[in-house]
């Protein structure tokens, strides 16, 4: 169906933007959401069409999609939204990141961009249909350039290009030193050492030095140093400055200064005709420093994403009708029969269909120990086998297998943006500016109230502000701390699928747990079968267990094992239905059959009284007691044991050492979990709960503290969603993997502990680099500008000024860097007394 909105009065520049939208289910969505848009002034008209889902609006060239996309929303329905990553060469400070976020949101379409110094990466959400060639104009118009990726495909290629760089750097580097330490010897050491004066004064003379040490430092500027005039004079020209800029500023002050003492010594005041060569070849050699050092760094900081594409295959042994062919891995398909040998990389998702072997899959969940796989297990690509052969089916393959989703989770959180950074972008947005501001004033000072020679004075204090303020270590104290932590987590089998997850997770003060398949195995076993009289055992476990097969649950599974292991045929089963967490029902030859909790008994008029004792002692054993009725009578109790897993314990007791609250949340009948709660050290429990009851009980629990819910099951994905942090095991499912916000790999609750220490750590890391580089800047400042000049004649010199800034940099990748080290520490691994 489409429908269209009366046009307005048509403007004199318009175009269409067509949008997808999700929600719309009949008529009276179209015109709802028709009307929501030609309310928005500047709309001229609007198409929906309900079978396609898309809206097109024309409308006035100077309105913003982004204002329709808020009418669609405020109306009800759902914008459909593309993201697309556009990496970046030239930014090189948190003022570049700034200028790439504002010329990325003016763009028509981009709903929100975020940019990253450290993966020098800009993260944009679109409207589907923006114009990516406007995006990428909108780049280099704001001074940067769009580095070629091929369409669809990750960029693999990051480290070899920041190795590339860092050479690069080396290269320049080492040009500049080379250049730069005779013209610092020939000034500075004629200030330091007599002897070297007097022999330059004796070979080259006073004039001669002048003009050797004009074309040493015109060499390091022009040459290595050209780098900085490339990016900062455009960015200055277009009242944009950088951190180049700043550098460029300060050089050229300098330079020129130092040129006019030089050829025209007449036209400066007496006594002010002194030379600064080595001040700008020296600092654009200490600059030139920092960006290699940092360069290495930032490559080191990428090397667990970098890893982890390096676990991909190039290519596979399928098995044909002809024999064994291998292929590259993109050739592969659903389907496809793969041979793995011992020692051979599994190239891509399946599951075992012949043969065993152990496999190693440390790198994708943290656990040390290979695990066993046999016919029917599944195998993940990336993973390592051991000493035997096997066959397996493809059931994934290219962007769909376990490994490229780690990896996309990966880079999702590593190009994240942290609450926290929101104040740094603040700041920095207008950090520049201050700068110059700062460096005019200083200048002003110095010129006026200064002592002779005042110029002097205030052309190099000036200078010291512009180079000592650059906000390199601003733009980095955020973004690399995110990368290194994020990929020592996911080293450790923790995947940080939301990259607001970090900083979320610190602060949780109560951490919920599911039951079934979490703190337990999941794999239930039946333990206890009572008999009520007038019923024969195998007829009623012969029915129990046919209706059972019908159901996924891991109890169900349990009793229907043990009915095929004691021989029993099952039966067929009809008018089946799942009473959702408490039982189900279904008729078999002409009786109904009613198996579940005792709810599901109450619930169906069954008076379950006559085996509350025996029912009270297995609850308070651990065990689940189930009650089944045929024919409308109580006809037995079962019990269904589920042991607690290895690392439950210990887990809870490394939360509660760390001051959290420790909750259980569970469909199981009270007395059950109570049982289990106090085997782990739980601190409370809500038993007895529905899957809507998860969610009521996570929500109750937020209303006092910040709660992090940890769950395995379908049922689990609403309670997953409602929490601060859902956190799910990756043994689970899917759709609970999907709902969360972190990933447990392994599926050892050790990691729940580990994650929340990470977190804590990488914050933690983060606002170390944050004070260092503020409190370098705010201290250093004033230092370069002469406040201690009228107090201790102290002088900051620009050629400190550029060694210190390139250190605060250097320092700051260095502490983030650390994280790449972080074990985490679990505090009472044992159980609980």
């Amino acid at each position: 169906m489409t429908a269209h909105t009366p046009l307005q009065q048509p403007l004199t520049a318009s175009k269409t933007t067509t949008l997808a939208i999700d929600g719309m289910s009949c008529a009276s969505c179209v015109a709802r959401v028709e009307k929501a848009i030609a309310a928005v002034p500047g709309v001229v008209g609007a198409s929906v069409n309900l079978a396609t889902e898309r809206a097109t609006v024309t409308h006035d060239a100077s309105l913003e999609p982004k204002r329709i996309v808020a009418a669609i929303e405020t109306a009800g329905y759902t914008p459909r939204l593309a993201t697309q990553a556009f990496p970046i060469e030239g930014m090189t400070c948190a003022s570049c990141v700034a200028r790439v976020e504002k010329a990325l949101s003016a763009v028509p379409g981009v709903q929100e961009a975020s940019v990253n110094l450290a993966m020098e990466t800009a993260t944009v959400r679109l409207v589907e249909g923006t114009e990516i060639a406007a995006i990428e104009a909108a780049i280099v118009k704001a001074g940067y350039a769009v580095r070629p990726q091929a369409e669809g495909q990750p960029e693999t290629d990051a480290g070899d290009r920041q190795s590339r760089e860092a050479r690069r750097l080396a290269r320049a580097f080492t040009v500049a030193a080379v250049l730069t330490l005779p013209l610092f010897l020939l000034e500075m050491g004629s200030h330091v050492v007599p002897a070297i004066h007097d022999a330059v004064m004796a070979t080259l003379g006073m004039d001669m030095s002048r003009r050797l040490q004009f074309v040493l430092a015109t060499l390091v500027l022009f040459g290595p140093g050209l780098t900085f005039f490339r990016k900062g004079v455009p960015n200055l020209l277009r009242l944009a400055p950088d951190m180049n800029a700043l550098v460029v500023l300060g050089t050229s002050a300098a330079w020129s200064y130092s040129v006019v003492a030089t050829f025209l010594p007449s036209v400066l005041p007496p006594g002010t005709d002194n030379v600064y060569f080595e001040a700008a070849a020296v600092i654009v050699t200490l600059i030139l420093l920092g960006r290699m050092l940092e360069a290495r760094a930032k490559g080191r900081t990428g090397q667990a994403i970098r890893r982890l594409m390096g676990l991909q295959a190039r290519t596979a042994r399928v098995v044909r009708a002809d024999g064994v062919v291998e292929v590259a891995i993109g050739a592969v398909k659903p389907g496809d029969r793969v041979l793995i040998r011992p020692g051979e990389k599994i190239p891509v998702d399946g599951e075992v269909v012949e043969g065993r072997s152990l496999v190693d899959q440390s790198m994708m969940t943290g656990e040390p120990l290979p695990v066993a796989v046999s016919e029917g297990a599944s195998v993940v690509g990336g993973t390592i086998n051991g000493t035997g052969t096997f066959t397996f089916v493809v059931t994934k393959t290219g962007a769909d297998t376990l490994l490229s989703q780690i990896i996309r989770m990966v880079e999702t959180a590593q190009g994240a943006k942290l609450p926290i950074q929101a104040m740094v972008d603040r700041i920095t947005a207008r950090f520049v500016p201050a700068v110059l501001a700062a460096a005019l004033l200083t200048f002003a000072a110095w010129l006026i109230f200064g002592p002779t020679p005042s110029l002097a004075h205030a052309t190099i204090n000036a200078v010291a502000v512009l180079i000592i303020a650059c906000p390199c270590a601003m733009g980095l104290a955020t973004p690399t701390s995110i990368m290194v932590g994020t990929g020592r987590a996911a080293e450790l089998g923790i995947l940080f699928r939301k990259g607001d997850a970090l900083q979320a997770l610190r602060d949780v003060e109560v951490v919920a747990f599911d039951k079934t398949g979490t703190l337990t195995q999941g794999q239930p076993e039946l333990t206890d079968f009572v008999l009520m009289q007038g019923f024969e055992q195998t007829e009623v476990l012969r029915r129990i267990a046919s209706l059972e097969a019908r159901s996924e649950h891991p109890i169900a599974a349990a009793i229907v094992a043990s009915a095929e292991r004691d021989g029993i045929t099952l039966v067929n089963v009809t008018d089946v239905a799942a009473l959702p967490g408490s039982g189900v029902k279904g008729v078999i030859d002409g009786e109904a059959v009613l198996v579940g909790s005792d709810r599901a008994m109450r619930d169906g008029g069954i008076d379950v009284s006559a085996l509350a004792t025996q029912a009270a002692a297995l609850g308070d054993a651990g065990k689940s007691p189930l009650y089944a009725a045929i024919g409308g009578r109580l006809a037995a109790m079962i019990a269904v044991s589920d042991p607690v897993k290895d690392g439950s314990a210990s887990a809870v007791a490394a939360l509660k050492a760390d001051g959290l609250k420790v909750v259980m949340i569970t469909g199981d009948n009270s007395r059950t979990a109570h049982a289990v709660a106090r085997a782990l050290g739980i601190d409370e429990v809500v038993a007895d709960v529905l899957p809507g009851g998860k969610v009521e009980a996570v929500k109750a629990l937020r209303q006092n503290a910040r709660v992090a819910f940890v769950g395995d099951g379908i049922n689990d994905a609403p309670a997953l969603s409602e929490a601060d942090i859902g956190i799910a095991l990756g043994t689970g499912t899917d759709i609970a993997m999907e709902s969360a916000d972190v990933v447990l790999m392994s599926g050892d609750l050790a990691g729940v502990p580990r994650a929340i220490a990470i977190s804590k750590a990488t914050i933690r890391n983060i606002r170390q680099n944050l004070f260092w580089a503020f409190a370098y800047n705010v201290s250093l400042v004033p230092v370069a500008a002469g406040v201690l000049y009228p107090v201790n004649g102290m002088l900051l010199s620009p050629i400190l000024a550029a060694c210190a800034m390139s250190l605060s940099s250097v320092f700051v990748l260095g502490n983030a860097l650390r994280l790449r080290r972080f074990s985490p520490t679990i505090h009472a691994e044992r159980t609980p007394s």
